[in-house]
């Protein structure tokens, strides 16, 4: 009988016992044919080139007893290897958690390939390995906005205050460039502290993060949300007032039984990080109605967070986002609303992650959403 045909794709830069556990795993289902990113595609995708060549990754990866052949993808962009699939025309193709994306189910589905998500699961007792964690080992979160997003902008707060929500998210996984999680700030974060965050008052640590990001002659200053939202643990809530670049106040909570039940309701899927060139600011409609409307559906979200309301934090979660669309319609595109669409019937909210387009789908639901990546808010240190 003759096996299978697997495929996997990825970047498998600084190849690790994660790598070697999912491509094993892959490789139980058949001959494994891996496809690897150019490095000019990784550079395109995350702003950074890869430590290990394309050569001498290709050169590891067909070493390996469980990989059968082993190419560079000619391609570009998160489909980088469209000409590599038609040619193989393998049975099966495998993803793990964090490199699952609809696109690549759609494309499998129209090519009538065998779509699997495996999960991120160690060999034996040792330690969960990342790139990410391998090539920094940085410990600086990411940041999420659950809602109110925009109102951080003196240009949208200045027609009506309000708050904008954030959690503070620990790397476990390497999030996309440019998707909306604040990777730009939290880029400027390792060049001010290089692996963690320093110890001490969290407001002048987010102030000097904030000043650092926007020098004098900042043209377009980056919200304040993005460096409070990394350095601030937990769940804040920044009000904005008076058409300021600061919050009038913060306020953060910590209680454990509120995190936990906030990340164990929220899921993310993969859209691809948010185009070159992408203007969010254009075809806008700031006024105060919508303001309003943001800052509403902003403060129902925050209390419906602290009442623990499922169903009222779904609600308000959408209405944040629906908020902010009318205002920026840019921000969503006919790919975005049709994937929104595909997972309504099983989630009861939904939002971009950060403002910007691209990046990730976050969604609400009190049950398990498939192949969706799980987050981990960051605690205070004691």
């Amino acid at each position: 009988m003759t096996s299978k045909k697997v495929f996997v794709s990825g970047c498998f830069d600084l190849l690790h016992s994660g790598h070697i556990a999912f491509l094993t795993e892959a490789a139980s289902f058949g001959n494994l044919y891996v496809c690897i990113g150019s490095d000019s595609t990784v550079f395109d995708l995350k702003n950074r080139y890869p430590v290990i060549t394309q050569d001498e990754r290709q050169y590891m990866l067909n070493a390996l007893k469980c990989v059968h052949e082993c190419r560079i993808s000619k391609g570009e962009g998160l489909l980088d290897f469209v000409d590599e699939l038609d040619d193989i025309k393998p049975d099966i193709f495998i993803v793990n958690e964090d490199g699952h994306t609809p696109h690549k189910e759609a494309l499998c589905q129209e090519k009538n390939i065998e779509y699997k998500v495996l999960q991120r699961i160690p060999y034996a007792d040792l330690p969960v390995r990342s790139t990410t964690t391998l090539r920094t080992r940085s410990t600086i979160p990411f940041r999420i906005d659950l809602a109110g997003g925009w109102l951080d902008q003196p240009f949208v707060s200045k027609y009506f205050p309000g708050p904008v929500l954030t959690v503070s998210i620990e790397p476990t996984i390497e999030f996309n460039h440019r998707s909306g999680m604040s990777s730009s700030t939290r880029n400027k974060a390792i060049e001010l502290w290089r692996t963690a965050l320093p110890s001490g008052n969290y407001e002048q640590n987010a102030k000097v993060l904030f000043s650092f990001e926007n020098p004098p002659g900042t043209t377009e200053v980056s919200g304040s949300q993005d460096s409070i939202g990394i350095v601030f643990p937990g769940l804040n809530r920044l009000y904005y007032a008076g058409g300021h670049y600061w919050p009038a106040t913060i306020e953060s909570i910590y209680d454990e039984d509120i995190l936990k039940w906030l990340e164990d309701r929220l899921y993310l899927v993969a859209l691809g990080p948010r185009q070159q060139g992408y203007s969010v600011l254009s075809n806008t409609h700031i006024d105060e109605s919508g303001a309003r409307a943001l800052s509403v559906a902003a403060e129902a979200c925050w209390k419906a967070i602290l009442d623990k309301d499922i169903q009222a934090f779904g609600r308000s979660f959408r209405e944040s986002f629906e908020a902010q669309i009318a205002m920026f319609p840019n921000m969503v595109d006919e790919e975005t609303l049709q994937t929104i669409e595909k997972y309504r019937p099983v989630t009861l909210g939904h939002k971009l992650s950060g403002a910007g387009g691209g990046g990730y789908l976050i969604f609400v639901s009190e049950k398990p959403i498939e192949n969706a990546i799980k987050i981990k808010i960051r605690r205070r240190d004691f």
